[in-house]
C-alpha cells in the first residue's frame, strides 16, 4: 500500500483542528453514539507506544453510582485546592469552571498499566516514565479525533487519584492518566477558557525554545 501524500490544504486543516482543540467545560446533555465513542478509542489506539507496550487501559464510566462518587472527589479536591490561592486570585480560581463533569454525556477514564509485560521493557529500563508518556499519546489522539467528529473534550485532574482508582475498582497498580468529560459543546472558542478568564496567557513558542 503506497503511503498517503498529505497536501498544503490538509496540513493548514490539522493546524486548525489543534488550535480548536479547546478544553470543554461546558456541554450539552445530548447523548453521544457509542459507535462514535468506540470510533474514536480505536483512533486513540493507534498512538505510539514504547516497545509497542500499548499501556493504556480506557474505562468508561457510566454507572451513576460511580459518576456521583467521581464529582465528590473531584469537589474533594477542589476545595483543597482553592485553599492553596489567596486574595483576588482566589476569588477567580473559585470562579473558574474547571469541570463538565455533571453535564458531560460521556465519561472516560485513561491509566496507565505500568506492570505490563507487552514490549518486554524495550525502552524503559532508564526511563519507566515512557508508559506514561505513551498513555498521554493516546489521550492527545483521543482528543483530536473527538474534535475532528464536532466533540469537545474536557481534561480534569483535580481528583485524589489513589482514591478514584478504588471507586473505579479497576487494577490497583494503573495509574490514573486523565479522566475525560467528553460530549457536545455547548460554545466553541479557539482561545482557551483560562485565557479568557485573566487565569494565564498562552506564551509565544519562541520563549520556549532554547539552542545548545
Amino acid at each position: 500500500m503506497a503511503p498517503p501524500v498529505f497536501d498544503e490544504a490538509f496540513r493548514a486543516r490539522l493546524t486548525e483542528l489543534m488550535v480548536w482543540r479547546r478544553d470543554v467545560r461546558r456541554f450539552r446533555r445530548d447523548p453521544v453514539p457509542p459507535a462514535l465513542v468506540a470510533r474514536l478509542l480505536e483512533t486513540a489506539a493507534l498512538a505510539p507506544s514504547v516497545g509497542n507496550s500499548q499501556p493504556w487501559r480506557f474505562v468508561l464510566v457510566e454507572d451513576a453510582v460511580r459518576r456521583a462518587k467521581v464529582v465528590a472527589n473531584f469537589e474533594r479536591a477542589n476545595a483543597e485546592a482553592l485553599g492553596d490561592y489567596s486574595g483576588e486570585q482566589a476569588r477567580l480560581y473559585a470562579s473558574l469552571k474547571l469541570a463538565g463533569l455533571k453535564e458531560a454525556p460521556v465519561h472516560l477514564a485513561v491509566f496507565c498499566d505500568e506492570a505490563t509485560l507487552q514490549g518486554h521493557g524495550l525502552g524503559r529500563r532508564t526511563m519507566p516514565e515512557m508508559l506514561d508518556y505513551s498513555s498521554v499519546m493516546a489521550v492527545y489522539g483521543f482528543w483530536l479525533a473527538a474534535r475532528a467528529y464536532g466533540l469537545g473534550a474536557g481534561w480534569v485532574s483535580i481528583f485524589e487519584p489513589e482514591a478514584l482508582t478504588h471507586e473505579l475498582e479497576v487494577e490497583p497498580d494503573w495509574k490514573l492518566v486523565a479522566y475525560l468529560c467528553v460530549g457536545w459543546p455547548e460554545d466553541e472558542q479557539a482561545e482557551p477558557e483560562l485565557q479568557r478568564a485573566g487565569w494565564e496567557h498562552r506564551r509565544d513558542v519562541a520563549e520556549q525554545i532554547i539552542r545548545r
